[in-house]
């Protein structure tokens, strides 16, 4: 398994470089390669026993692979497969699978580092991608949003690297569990770092402009993964150190009521899945044990909104009440909505029963309100209007843009695998559970029908000012040396 291991993960860098040699397979390569990550990620999700290989033991350079490692490099995975088939009859060049390839791989490093040198290292690959596939259309919009997200993610990692330095003079080793005993201001800079690329918190306010003004495909990746990659090492430590568990459980609340208050009142489609992500990422940190699950089923139902969303009439969520959108397109829309607000015979209710089964008590308020706040975000999209099957269509007094080849393909596979992935967990569909979460969703329809529907509230955008961002950072860091001393 060592060899498979090492060979897997040296795979996406070495067919990433082919593609150039063979441009004509680029989409080829980038679908073997999700493909072949995702026979490895299932093979170790159900594995119950982890696999650690010492690569520098002097230095603690060490990877594990373990059931937590595989639910990530699955929807990985299964993303990464979604997309590429989504571009697939797409005018995207070679540079654009490329990338997209070697994002992947250094996605999936991430989910088996043990150790801070490795983290490091994959991240800092995963930002210099993820700014080639935002600035990919060249436009001057595209290119400052990339810059603009290459800066804010340099600047963490470079605190981040200043803490991995600290940790290292104190422990002799860079491995995870160092963490235990390593100074205040370490474990500060490395969790600064790591809470502003997982976008958690205020910290992550660089997130909605960036995830809603890129391509499509590009918004799915970064929404439906590339946030994960700050997310699962926090994850990991709290496992790890039980010290370090109550300090994520506290910015899993705040994350989660932050991003769904922004989701609920945001108009514009793109901005609100933004912000949505945010909330979820609430949930997953909210119980570390529950953590690999809950990102595969955001992942999935995210990457298919995302997809959806860049092919409706509009991303004004008034302009598309206006005008019927197709049955088909509403259908998938539903789906993945009713996905992510919990609903019974889909992967994310059992989710969301696993992440609050798994809660401290003083969280279980805080989290049941927020996911009636998602119900209510998401009630905007499971609400829209849908052309009748006979009637005549509308007139077009908006542009609607065909469906683009590849994207029911990519349905398939992300409403698909969430249907599946609903079998993971079927010990949660009790009686009492599944009377939960039909209440909290009828609750957040009902509050939106009723408040919200009619409700406009813009909230104060100033914190996502370029200007601001690093200021957001620094008062951040202040709170976390708080919360070390504490």
């Amino acid at each position: 398994m060592t060899t498979i291991t090492l060979a897997w993960i040296a795979l996406p860098l070495f067919v990433g470089f082919s593609s150039y040699l063979f441009p004509k397979l680029d989409r080829t390569f980038a679908l073997g390669v999700a493909l072949v990550s995702l026979g490895y990620g299932l093979s170790r999700m159900f594995d119950p026993v982890p696999l650690t290989l010492e690569l520098l033991d002097h230095f603690g350079v060490t990877l594990v692979v373990d059931s937590l490692s595989g639910y990530f490099i699955v929807t990985n995975a299964v993303v990464t497969a979604a997309v590429v088939l989504y571009c697939w009859q797409q005018n995207k060049t070679a540079f654009f699978f490329t990338q997209t390839i070697i994002l992947h791989g250094s996605v999936n490093a991430v989910f088996v580092c043990a150790d801070f040198m490795s983290l490091y290292v994959a991240l800092e690959v995963i930002g210099v991608a993820a700014f080639l596939l935002i600035a990919y259309p060249r436009t001057d919009r595209s290119i400052w949003v990339g810059l603009r997200y290459l800066f804010v993610s340099n600047t963490a990692m470079l605190l981040y690297l200043i803490g991995a330095v600290l940790v290292y003079q104190t422990q002799q080793s860079f491995a995870f569990t160092g963490l235990q005993g390593a100074p205040t201001e370490a474990i500060s800079l490395i969790f600064l770092g790591l809470l502003t690329k997982g976008g958690v918190f205020v910290s992550g306010l660089w997130l909605p402009l960036t995830h809603s003004e890129s391509e499509t495909p590009v918004s799915a990746l970064l929404s439906g993964v590339v946030v994960k990659t700050g997310v699962f090492p926090l994850v990991r430590c709290a496992l790890v150190i039980e010290e370090i568990d109550p300090m994520i459980r506290l910015f899993s609340v705040g994350t989660a009521l932050l991003g769904v208050s922004y989701a609920i009142f945001e108009k514009d489609t793109k901005r609100m899945l933004a912000s949505s992500t945010i909330s979820q990422l609430g949930f997953v940190l909210a119980a570390p044990a529950a953590a690999g699950f809950y990102a595969l089923t955001h992942g999935l139902a995210k990457a298919s909104l995302f997809l959806i969303a860049g092919n409706l009439p509009s991303r004004n969520i008034d302009e598309l009440r206006r005008h019927p959108i197709s049955r088909s397109m509403w259908m998938v829309l539903a789906i993945a909505s009713l996905s992510i607000s919990g609903l019974p015979l889909l992967a994310g209710f059992g989710a969301k029963v696993l992440a609050l089964k798994e809660l401290v008590p003083w969280q279980g308020v805080v989290m049941n309100v927020a996911a009636v706040g998602t119900a209510i975000a998401f009630a905007k999209f499971i609400f829209l209007p849908k052309k009748q099957p006979l009637s005549e269509p509308a007139e077009p007094t908006v542009s609607r843009p065909k469906s683009k080849a590849g994207f029911w393909g990519a349905m398939v596979l992300l409403l698909g695998g969430l249907i599946v992935a609903n079998s993971l967990y079927l010990e949660g569909y009790t009686a009492m559970n599944i009377v939960k979460a039909a209440a909290k969703i009828a609750g957040g329809w009902l509050a939106y029908l009723l408040i919200f529907q009619k409700l406009t509230l813009k909230l104060p955008r100033t914190l996502e000012q370029f200007e601001h961002l690093i200021g957001v950072m620094s008062l951040m860091l202040i709170l976390l040396f708080g919360m070390v001393l504490a």
